[in-house]
C-alpha cells in the first residue's frame, strides 16, 4: 500500500490542511493519509504552542468519518526535538512492506538540502510535493545537491486554500468568525477549549 504522512502542528487545522490532504490521497493513489502531529518541531522550538492534546483533538475531530486517514502518534510518544528523517525512519519499520510518500509544498521540497539529514530521510521515502500553478521548482539544481532526489519526487497539483493557521488564531483572538476556514467540528474545540484568548 502506498501510505501519505502529512505532518504538521495543525495548530489548528484548517479547511486548506484538508484540501492538500484529499488532493494528495486522489492523485498519488494512496490508500492511506497518516496526520503526524508534530509536538516538539524543531523549525518553531521558542514559538507558542496549543498543547499536544488539543492539536491532536482537533485533526481527531476534523478527519473524523474518513475511513482513509488517521493519525499517527510517532512524534508525540517520544521525546523532541522530531525531526522528519527520524519519524520516516519509525514509520518505515512500522508499516514495513509498505510505500511511504512524505507529503510536502514546494518550498519545503527547495528548503530540503537544509534540513537535519536530508540524504538519511530520503532513503525511507517517496515526496508528494503538492505545487502551486505556475510554482516553478528546479530539480536540477536540487538534484546536484540530494543525488537520487528527483526519481523520487510526484508532483500533486492543488490550488491551495489561501488560509493559515495564525489568521486563524488572530481571528480567534479578535473574537471574529472562523466557520469559513476551519471544520466545525474544530471550531467548536477551539471554543469549547478557550484555544488561542
Amino acid at each position: 500500500m502506498r501510505i501519505g504522512i502529512f505532518g504538521g502542528t495543525f495548530d489548528p487545522l484548517h479547511f486548506g490542511h484538508l484540501r492538500l490532504a484529499e488532493a494528495a490521497r486522489v492523485q498519488l493513489r494512496l490508500g492511506k493519509v497518516l496526520w503526524v502531529v508534530t509536538a516538539d518541531p524543531p523549525h518553531k522550538r521558542g514559538q507558542p504552542l496549543s498543547p499536544v492534546a488539543d492539536r491532536l483533538a482537533m485533526v481527531r475531530a476534523a478527519i473524523a468519518g474518513e475511513p482513509a486517514y488517521a493519525i499517527s502518534r510517532v512524534d508525540i510518544n517520544r521525546p523532541g526535538p522530531h525531526w522528519a528523517a527520524d519519524t520516516v525512519a519509525r514509520l518505515a519499520q512500522q508499516f514495513r512492506g509498505n510505500q511511504l510518500v512524505y507529503l510536502m509544498g514546494g518550498d519545503s521540497l527547495r528548503d530540503l538540502p537544509t534540513w537535519g539529514r536530508p540524504a538519511e530521510f530520503l532513503l525511507h521515502c517517496s515526496l508528494g510535493v503538492m505545487r502551486r500553478p505556475g510554482d516553478a521548482i528546479d530539480l536540477t539544481a536540487l538534484e546536484r545537491r540530494l543525488p537520487g532526489l528527483a526519481a523520487k519526487v510526484e508532483f500533486v497539483e492543488v490550488e491551495p486554500l489561501e488560509i493559515a493557521s495564525h489568521q486563524i488564531r488572530e481571528r480567534v483572538q479578535a473574537g471574529e468568525a472562523i466557520g469559513d476556514l476551519v471544520p466545525e467540528a474544530v471550531a467548536r474545540i477551539i471554543a469549547e477549549r478557550g484555544l488561542y484568548r
